[in-house]
């Protein structure tokens, strides 16, 4: 029977389907682990699945019996994937989760800066619509997005239903590749500052890396219009935050939404929670994945995971 721990559960949070490991082997679960406790909570267990805690080559060197490490999301970099490979540590990710969850959130934040809902029902709940002698009230004024122009940063699996969303709010989408090699049939591939100075919407779902980190800088942002909305759904560290506060401060765009920071939890001195005006951004903690369904099939994608490692190596 294969020995399982999960070291930081509370990252998947209460689901309920976490049987479909536990029948796999003998299975234990910790909400939280310090990197101090990283080898003790491992010692004798052949799979370890971790979100955010690191497993180091020092870690993996103390722990003889690992065989699988499952990391329970897309990005691996939170694992020394080269002494996993040259020490026969089989590592395995789960993608393809939350592309609707995320998706969704998308134009949960887009439409709440377009439409300003929280604006409107303050209004009612203040009393100064009952006050008041008209049946309508225009304090806040908002567009369609019908007929406006979406630009995708990072036209992958997330970006494509995005973009069809996006059609179906009557959008035009572009994008721009920011690996250089994307040639979607159905959009126009723009230039990042041709796809800047064009967009009312511009929305980020792209991994960060070398090519995509600080990739929104001040200087980009003051290409964009002033009625424009910036949404990161992608990951913290693609948009300087210090320069969109000022971007946001100085009126270069009209609104952001950001669901991912640079350093999470966000810092109580961030730039962004002090803005001039705080309903110029919307800010949420890293949950645009994050839906029941998105939670329950990433465990059902590492239960898979697990048992095709069981399959492929017999007790």
């Amino acid at each position: 029977m294969l020995k399982i721990v999960l070291l930081d559960g509370a990252t998947i949070g209460k689901v309920n389907n976490f049987k479909l490991i536990s029948k796999l082997g003998d299975f234990e679960m910790f909400d939280e682990t310090e990197p101090g406790q990283v080898v003790q909570r491992c010692l004798d267990r052949e799979v370890v699945i971790v979100n955010k805690v690191e497993m180091t080559s020092a870690v993996m060197k103390k722990l003889p019996d690992l065989k699988l490490i499952c990391v329970a999301a897309t990005g691996m970099n939170n694992v020394d994937l080269n002494y996993a490979k040259n020490n026969g540590i089989e590592v395995k990710n789960v993608a393809g989760y939350s592309t609707d969850s995320v998706a969704q959130l998308t134009f949960t934040m887009l439409l709440y800066l377009v439409n300003k809902p929280s604006y409107y029902d303050n209004f009612v709940k203040s009393g100064a619509y009952s006050r008041g002698n008209s049946f309508t009230h225009h304090g806040e004024p908002f567009w369609e997005l019908k007929g406006k122009r979406m630009g995708i940063v990072g036209l992958g699996t997330i970006g494509r239903q995005v973009a069809r969303i996006a059609e179906s709010f009557g959008m035009e989408v572009v994008f721009y590749s920011t690996t250089g090699r994307n040639n979607h049939i159905s959009y126009k591939r723009f230039e990042l500052d041709d796809l800047l100075k064009s967009s009312d919407v511009v929305s980020i779902h792209a991994p960060l890396n070398n090519r995509t980190r600080n990739l929104i800088t001040y200087e980009k942002m003051k290409l964009m219009r002033p009625c424009a909305i910036l949404l990161n759904l992608g990951r913290g560290g693609i948009i300087n935050e210090q320069d969109l506060a000022k971007a946001l401060n100085d009126n270069l765009i009209g609104a952001a939404g950001i669901d991912v920071l640079e350093k999470e939890p966000i810092e109580p001195d961030n730039p962004l929670l002090k803005l001039y005006d705080r309903d110029k951004i919307l800010i949420t903690p890293h949950m645009a994945w994050a839906s029941r369904e998105s939670r329950e099939l990433l465990v059902e994608k590492i239960a898979r995971n697990i048992e095709m490692f069981q399959k492929g190596h017999p007790d």
